[in-house]
């Protein structure tokens, strides 16, 4: 009996797991040593190091660069956006106006029509046997000969209004589509350089006073310090006098724009971007230029740098993203981008990629 009750007491004797079971256990086993591992330090990765103000002032860099090319993107954006919204309402326009005219042809038959039902629908013939006066009636039946002509010509005028207005808003319909596809590529592209703008402000508050003026000190000399307002008249004095004088109006306006801020997607007059700038000066000439720098590059003849004149546009970085305003002897005024005003600057200090020549 007592033999029973130690056998029964007995724990059961352990198999050794083996398939599945085996490589479940193994994992469980490996997953809690990495648990305890973190719990005690053991093994952790360590933090990766804070980035350098070298770094720092190289990402701010990109970032700035990438903010530029986004909001050239955002500029064609914008001006396909208003292209297609003047479309939208001079078909809007032209279908009113067509719509008018089909009432006023539609009035015109109604009073017809009613002009007829009143004269009576006897047979011509018997209206000319019974007439006490033929000569009068046969002067009436050729008014309403003509006037049969009239309601001839004026169904035919309502069918080709009727088929018009229905191909305009056909069209406007097409046209609002297409505006509201530019006007959500508008937003994508004023997302993208508002983020970039916002991570360059990050990094640059991540930076010591010290550093941060450092930062701008060296950006100013990579974009070309240049004279600020108040110094225009000796900027002016030193320039190379312009080839013709739609280009020294262009070269007046620049002048004139020195010291005021950069804004993106701003075309003045009290802050500018790049191809914003050279649009204004361009305009103060009496010449149109389209909105965007890789657009500006094709709007007049292209010329190599050795053949450069004042009033000339000078374009940089392989994606065209950046243009200014060639004033003679190796400068330009340009607006270079936020936080640096409109300046003189070398064109040396980013890569040339093309120029053209306006006028």
């Amino acid at each position: 009996m007592a033999a029973h009750r130690r056998s029964a007491h007995r724990k059961p004797k352990q198999r050794p797991l083996t398939g599945p079971a085996a490589r479940t256990a193994a994992t469980l086993a490996l997953a809690g040593a990495a648990t305890a591992g973190s719990v005690t330090g053991a093994g952790a990765t360590p933090a990766e190091p804070a980035p350098t103000a070298a770094q720092v002032k190289a990402k701010v860099d990109r970032l700035y660069h990438d903010a530029e090319v986004a909001t050239e993107k955002y500029n064609g954006a914008k001006a396909k956006a208003d292209a297609a919204t003047r479309t939208v309402d001079a078909l809007t326009d032209e279908a009113a106006r067509r719509t008018g005219r089909l009432n006023t042809a539609r009035h015109a038959l109604g009073s017809l029509a009613t002009a007829q039902y009143r004269s009576g629908t006897l047979d011509p013939a018997l209206q000319l046997a019974l007439s006490s006066d033929p000569d009068a009636y046969l002067e009436r039946a050729s008014y309403l000969d003509r006037a049969g002509d009239r309601q001839t010509g004026l169904l035919r005028n309502i069918k080709r209004q009727v088929s018009r207005i229905a191909q305009v808003k056909a069209r406007a319909d097409e046209e609002t589509e297409r505006l509201a596809a530019r006007r959500a590529e508008l937003r994508e592209h004023r997302t993208a350089v508002r983020a970039k703008l916002a991570d360059a402000r990050k990094l640059l508050d991540t930076l010591t006073a010290a550093e941060r003026a450092d930062y701008e000190r060296s950006a100013d000399a990579r974009h070309g310090g240049g004279p600020d307002r108040s110094d225009r008249s000796t900027a002016r004095s030193g320039s190379v006098a312009a080839p013709n004088s739609r280009a020294g109006q262009a070269i007046a306006f620049a002048h004139g724009a020195i010291g005021k801020p950069y804004v993106w997607g701003a075309t003045g007059p009290n802050a500018f971007d790049c191809s914003g700038l050279t649009q204004a000066a361009w305009k103060a000439a009496g010449v149109s230029l389209p909105r965007t720098t890789y657009t500006q590059i094709n709007a007049g003849q292209r010329i190599p740098r050795s053949r450069l004149a004042p009033g000339d546009l000078v374009f940089f970085y392989s994606g065209i993203s950046h243009v200014g305003l060639y004033i003679g002897g190796g400068q330009m005024i340009h607006a270079p981008r936020p936080g640096a005003p409109v300046r003189i600057a070398p064109i040396d200090q980013m890569p040339f990629a093309g120029a053209t020549r306006v006028a």
